[in-house]
């Protein structure tokens, strides 16, 4: 078994990554558990962020860490909200207010096509010279109503016209093998092994 750390205290990440590393002898605990407060996200872009919260948590704790900078970018707002996806509306971040901004910025464009995009990094310890970094991308578009109960942030806004479903329409087993973040851990746990 490899106990490994994940730099979030999101409930959502933990449940979707926890699925997924589930088959590979993975126990993944939150930095949360540790004690281990948020790490400063100063930079623009996914990977930059994920490799600072990764080797965040793993000082913190001592243990490999694994984390996931991912966001929602949309084609007609420039790839905005990208690294500012959980807190587009502003503080205290809200998915209620980020969706409802969403929404109104897209309201006068008539490309709603976007896309969620993860990058997950792994360090075995906090100086690890090597980390493994992975990425997904999963194209949709945004609609203007929100539909489904499940998944969390964009995803009853997150259209996927080939499934005529949005992400949160999807069951867990569905999404995990469809997102972003699935994609992302499936090519980081190759590289890992």
């Amino acid at each position: 078994m490899h106990t490994l750390i994940l730099a979030s205290g999101n409930a959502g990440k933990l449940k979707e990554i926890g699925a997924l590393l589930a088959p590979f002898n993975v126990v993944l605990h939150t930095q949360n558990a540790y004690g281990v407060t948020e790490a400063d996200e100063p930079f623009v872009t996914f990977v930059e962020n994920a490799l600072a919260k990764a080797r965040h948590a793993s000082r913190s704790t001592g243990l490999p860490a694994l984390a996931d900078d991912s966001g929602l970018c949309v084609n007609a707002l420039g790839g905005a909200p990208g690294v500012l996806s959980a807190r587009y509306a502003g503080e205290p971040r809200s998915d209620e207010r980020n969706n409802r901004q969403l929404v109104a910025a897209l309201a006068l464009h008539a490309d709603k096509s976007a896309y969620y995009y993860s990058v997950c990094v792994l360090v075995r310890h906090a100086d690890d010279p090597q980390p493994v970094i992975a990425d997904g991308r999963w194209d949709g578009e945004i609609c203007s109503e929100p539909r489904g109960a499940g998944g969390f942030g964009y995803d009853p806004y997150f259209w996927l016209p080939e499934l005529g479903k949005t992400a949160a329409e999807l069951l867990p087993e569905e999404k995990n093998k469809l997102s972003h973040r699935g994609k992302a851990l499936q090519q980081l746990v190759q590289k890992w092994r």
